[in-house]
């Protein structure tokens, strides 16, 4: 008797056992399902996955095959909001996601507006933002946009509202703001411009260092096109370059300059 017990609590541990595995996926809906590769248990009777559970509760999806979707439309999710899926399988084997980046945020925003005021205070305002990502604020100088500053996105699919204090070049200044999602892929605003009143600068050049007539940021590349040098301000020291012909982008000019 007592061997049939613990014949019937070892089946009973087992049992449990076998249900102890899980995968987590989070991230933000993004009006898209998510696709798993399943498969069949470990001992080859019944499939991998027994339940899936979203945001808390559970799935009424078909798990029992060998590849299902989860379907989020079910749930009346919508676009943006966050999601936890959790899939549990028995531990002598482990469904695959084939496609987590489903719930990565991309760079979906659409800018309702965007400005630039005459002291050069960049504002822009947004919608339909299905996940948080940076926006880069970029600069047009130099036949080339640079990025100049960071401001977080807050990621809700309703109105959104930033600014960023941009520093001007003389003449005329262009920005815009870009978000870069998942894979890479990036999303820019138009751009808006404004004209600065300041002077432009002037720089004189010695053995050891350039120095700017105003603060200015400031690039130097060598004949390669690699920059050496990178910053803001009016001084600029060139005495760890070596010997030879460089580029100095500075204000809104390029010119060119040699080491000797």
């Amino acid at each position: 008797m007592k061997k049939i017990i613990s014949s019937f609590i070892a089946c009973v541990a087992f049992a449990g056992s076998a249900l102890a595995g899980s995968i987590v996926v989070e991230g933000k809906y993004q009006d898209k399902n998510l696709y798993i590769q399943n498969g069949y248990s470990g001992n080859g009777v019944g499939f991998c996955t027994y339940e899936v559970i979203i945001n808390g509760k559970v799935s009424t999806d078909e798990v029992n095959s060998s590849a299902f979707e989860i379907d989020f439309t079910a749930f009346q999710i919508k676009p943006g909001t966050p999601v936890t899926v959790e899939i549990k399988h028995k531990d002598d084997c482990s469904p695959k996601v084939l496609n987590p980046e489903a719930l990565k945020p991309k760079a979906t925003f659409e800018v309702v507006n965007i400005n630039i005021d005459k002291n050069g205070l960049l504002t822009w305002s947004t919608k339909k933002e299905m996940g948080s990502l940076p926006y880069v604020v970029e600069q047009f100088r130099w036949n080339k946009w640079i990025p100049v500053g960071e401001v977080k996105g807050s990621g809700s699919m309703e109105s959104n509202t930033y600014s960023f204090q941009t520093t001007a070049h003389s003449g005329e200044n262009k920005f815009r703001v870009k978000q870069v999602g998942f894979g890479g892929v990036s999303k820019s605003s138009e751009s808006v411009v404004y004209i600065s009143t300041i002077s432009q600068p002037s720089y004189t050049k010695n053995a050891t260092n350039i120095s700017f007539s105003g603060e200015t940021l400031y690039e130097v590349f060598d004949v390669y096109g690699n920059v050496v040098k990178r910053g803001f301000g009016n001084t600029l020291d060139i005495a760890t370059l070596k010997k030879g012909d460089y580029y100095l982008c500075y204000d809104n000019i390029m010119a060119d300059f040699k080491k000797k």
